[in-house]
C-alpha cells in the first residue's frame, strides 16, 4: 500500500490479536490490487442491536486510481468471520477492477433494435430490418422470446448482430 492503513474500532476495547489479524489481512490485498492509495478499516459493535451476542459489522474504504471501492459486511458473531468476509469481497473487487483497467473482461455486446420484416415459418427463419433499413437474417435457434412460432410480421425486436459467410445476421433475437 502506498499510505499508511487506517483502523477503526467502534463501541468495543482495541485488542493486539484484532489489530494484527487487520494488518495482516490489508497488507495481502496489495497482491490483487499493487496500486492502493488508501485502506480505511472500521470494525463496529452496534451499541444496542435487537438480536442476541455480540455481533460486529466491517467496512472497508479503499482507494485506488480513478475509483473508491467500499466493502460492507454486516452484522457476525464473530468479529474475525466479518473480517475474512469483508476482505475476501475486497479481494475480488480489486481483481475486477484489476482486470477491467487492463482490459481483460470482456465488453458485452450492445444490442440492436429492430422489427421483423417477415417470416418463412416453414423453413424456419426469418429476416429483421434494423433502424437504418438494412435486413438480416435470423433462425429459428436464434430466437430467446417469445417463441419462433410466436413471433409476427412488424413486432419490434432486440438483437446482437453477427456478420455470417452469407452476411449479416441476427443472434439472440427476443420482443423489445
Amino acid at each position: 500500500m502506498q499510505l499508511p492503513l487506517q483502523i477503526t474500532l467502534r463501541n468495543f476495547p482495541p485488542s493486539d490479536a484484532l489489530d494484527a489479524a487487520i494488518r495482516d489481512k490489508a497488507e495481502k490485498l496489495d497482491q490483487f490490487y499493487a496500486h492502493i492509495m488508501r485502506c480505511h478499516v472500521v470494525v463496529e459493535k452496534p451499541a444496542k442491536h435487537k438480536h442476541q451476542g455480540n455481533e460486529f459489522s466491517v467496512r472497508i474504504d479503499l482507494t485506488v486510481p480513478g475509483k473508491e471501492i467500499v466493502i460492507t459486511r454486516d452484522h457476525h458473531e464473530d468479529v474475525y468471520v466479518a473480517l475474512r468476509d469483508a476482505f475476501d469481497i475486497a479481494k475480488r473487487q480489486l481483481e475486477d477492477y484489476g482486470r477491467r483497467q487492463r482490459g481483460e473482461i470482456k465488453a458485452h455486446e450492445e444490442e440492436s433494435i429492430g422489427r421483423v420484416a417477415r417470416l418463412l415459418r416453414e423453413e424456419g427463419y426469418g429476416f429483421i430490418e434494423s433502424l437504418d433499413g438494412r435486413e438480416l437474417y435470423f433462425s429459428a435457434e436464434n430466437v430467446v422470446h417469445p417463441s419462433f412460432e410466436q413471433l409476427a410480421s412488424g413486432m419490434p425486436v432486440r438483437y446482437l448482430e453477427e456478420t455470417a459467410g452469407e452476411g449479416l445476421q441476427a443472434k439472440r433475437v427476443s420482443a423489445a
